[in-house]
């Protein structure tokens, strides 16, 4: 069966092809019954990655994205499903032990928590952190840290050092290693 066919029996959901690659919206309520079915009849045996969107502005909010392939990596399928912000999102780390820490991660950085989760904790930040550094609303340069010699928003550490590039600069400027070679 090809990817393709496997998303049309898998779900009702909204299937899409681009340039070759499978992806199904499912609703968040038939979430965990379709990775479940990806699993056990149609043989993704491995779950690549949990990633989220934030749509700051629309409702729902956020997006959930599941990658999914075989063991033989013939085949992968992209799962995503809307999540308002006020909602849990079902664990899949009862069916891939990996989705511990993607889920984690998700958690850590944009607070989308998961219900059935074994440790729902930050894997990242420290306990007690109030924000969540992914969403669009945090600003790019950071919040004040109670904790200053564990998180800081001054300069960074290695400004202007061997390894930093200067955006939009030419590329002798923007790149220290590059000097003197054009």
């Amino acid at each position: 069966m090809s990817v393709l066919e496997d998303a049309q029996a898998m779900t009702s959901g909204e299937v899409s092809e681009f340039r070759g690659e499978t992806t199904v919206v499912v609703p968040l309520a038939e979430l965990k019954a379709s990775l479940k079915k990806c699993r056990d009849a149609q043989g993704y045996e491995m779950l690549l990655d949990i990633s989220s969107v934030d749509y700051l502005g629309e409702e729902p909010r956020f997006e959930m994205v599941y990658e999914l392939a075989t063991l033989d990596d013939s085949k992968h399928l992209r799962i995503k499903a809307k999540v308002a912000e006020d909602e849990d999102v079902p664990t899949a780390s009862d069916l891939w032990k990996t989705a511990n820490w993607h889920e984690r991660e998700v958690y850590d950085m944009m607070g989308i928590k998961f219900a059935g989760h074994p440790q729902m904790e930050r894997i990242l930040m420290w306990e007690g952190y109030p924000y969540f550094p992914l969403r669009k609303d945090f600003p790019l340069a950071g919040k004040e840290s109670n904790m200053p010699e564990v998180a800081f928003s001054g300069v960074a550490p290695l400004e202007g050092g061997p390894f930093v590039t200067s955006p939009g600069a030419t590329r002798e400027h923007g790149e220290p290693r590059a000097r003197g070679e054009s």
